[in-house]
Order: structure tokens, then sequence, then C-alpha cells
């Protein structure tokens, strides 16, 4: 297996089940509160790590009890944390989820330490190359570090790719310096301007990454599945359909199980197929990372 470096956020989710979200201004009485560890990163770096991949994760947490959680749970799932950065000043992050009787959720985050993940917390060795196959970023951390990372693993042939969530404005120097792009419809809509509701919409959005010298790009769909445009393959890979009761990982699953599936060389179409899978599996079930499924289950 082909190392995977992941850089990212780490958070404590707080979640409750309610049977509606509420609206501005109103007070809703919820059901069963969970407190899971999340975190875009984090996510991601655990549904790799479950599916077979060699994963290292680079991430900042504070020096408290959440913090020193998060890291006892990343050493369980298997991950090298030798790189996981304590803040002695912020607090690690949190995040406040709702989720509805549907599986639909809204969270809010509050950052801590995330918001203070440097490049120089970034080992330079890491960057060698040889050191790592793929190197998969989000947007929870400074962008400034992601762009560092990114442009500095591209140069030394390490194949980025980039979840933009949440989605944020792009320097287009980071979009030459990324291999794939892996935005759901609403992030593309916002960096494409393009709104994007069916395949010819998300053609159109696929295209006007392409042209800012991306290499690949796949847009996931939900349950419809994922809009994939390059060189390989182009055309829409469908989702499988789930009854469906918690959606807040299920974007940070895909792209682990991405992630893990072009490490082991598998092409773009498979490996779309494979994370499809891994994706569908996790809305069935609570939870963030607790959600994940493990490799011999995608069987």
């Amino acid at each position: 297996m082909k190392r995977i470096l992941v850089i990212g956020s780490s958070n404590t989710d707080m979640v409750i089940k309610t049977d509606k979200l509420p609206g501005p201004g109103e007070t809703v009485l919820g059901g069963t509160f969970f407190m899971n560890p999340g975190g875009k990163g984090a996510n991601q770096a655990v549904a790799a790590a479950r599916l077979g991949g060699k994963v290292t994760f680079v991430t900042k947490v504070g020096n408290d009890l959440f913090g020193n959680q998060t890291i006892g749970v990343l050493k369980k799932e298997g991950i090298d944390t030798r790189n996981v950065v304590k803040d002695e000043t912020l607090p690690s992050g949190v995040a406040l989820i709702t989720v509805n009787s549907s599986g639909e959720n809204n969270i809010v985050v509050a950052p801590g330490s995330n918001g203070n993940l440097l490049a120089e917390d970034i080992p330079a060795n890491h960057f060698s190359p040889g050191s790592f196959k793929i190197l998969l970023l989000q947007l929870e951390i400074p962008i400034m570090t992601v762009e560092y990372a990114a442009l500095t693993a591209a140069e030394n042939g390490i194949k980025v790719i980039l979840n933009p969530a949440p989605a944020q404005k792009l320097h287009d120097y980071l979009l030459k310096h990324t291999w794939l792009i892996t935005p759901d419809e609403t992030e593309a809509g916002i960096l494409t301007g393009i709104k994007v509701h069916n395949e010819s919409t998300a053609d159109n959005a696929a295209t006007a990454f392409l042209k800012k010298g991306i290499k690949n790009v796949i847009i996931t769909m939900g349950e419809k599945g994922a809009y994939v445009k390059s060189d390989e393959f182009t055309g829409m890979i469908p989702g499988i359909k789930v009854e469906a009761i918690d959606t807040t990982a299920a974007g940070d699953v895909f792209n682990g199980a991405l992630a893990v599936a072009l490490a082991e060389g598998k092409g773009l179409k498979d490996s779309v197929i494979f994370a499809n899978k891994a994706a569908a599996i996790s809305v069935t079930r609570l939870g963030a990372q607790a959600s994940a499924p493990y490799h011999n289950e995608i069987k």
C-alpha cells in the first residue's frame, strides 16, 4: 500500500438528533445527544485507514481534554499521529451538529486550534519525492497552509487531492497544482459560478475547473452519484440508493475511500465506484468517524 498524507482539521462533534431542524430564533426539543470525534481532515484520515490505507495525519489540537481524546482515537485507528501538534494557546476545534429524521443536518464549527495549523507545523520531509503517493487536503485550516502543502507536494511528484469544503475563493496557482478536485454540487457552484443540478451542468462546471489547470474533476451529487471529467474517463457514475439516517460525514468517507483506491493504483472510474460504496454505507449510520466502513464491508 502506498502511503497517504492527510493534512487538515480535527474537531469534537456534539450531535443532537431531532425530528426537524430549527429555523432562525426557533427552539425545538431534540432527542439523543452524541459526542463524537470529527473534523473533515480527521474524518478522511480515519476513513482511509479503516479501508486499508497507510495514513499519516497532520493536524493541530488544543492542550485540553478534547485534544487528548482526539489523539487517542486516531492512534486506535492505526493512524500515524507523530505530527499532531498541540496548541498551547487555542482550544481544540468543536462542531455543533443537528440531524433531523431524514438525515439532513446543520453544522456550526468553532475552529479553535485548526485555525492555527501553519506551514511550519508540517515536517519538510513529508514532501520528499517518494514519501507519499497521495496528499489529501480540505479547507478547514488556513488557506495559506493549504496552498503551501499543495504546491510543495505537487512539485515533488505527490498527487494532490483537494476537497474544497467549506467552499471559499481559491487562487489559480493552487488549482494549477491540484491533481484532483472533489467538490459537491454546492461547492462546485460557488467555485465556478455554474449552478450544478444535473449531468449537463456538472460537465460545464467540471470544464471550468479544467480550464484553471486542474487535471481531474469529481463532482459529488449525493444519491445521484458522482460526475467525473478527466482524460481517463468522463461521465456520471451512479450512486447507491440506501435509507439514509445521517449524512454528516458522507463526503469525508467518499474522499478517504477515493484516496485509498487511487493509492492502490485503481483508475478514476473504479476508484469512484469504490468510494460511492463506502459513502453509501456511512449514511446508514450515526456519527462522523463512527460511520466509516471497513474494507471487508465494501466487499
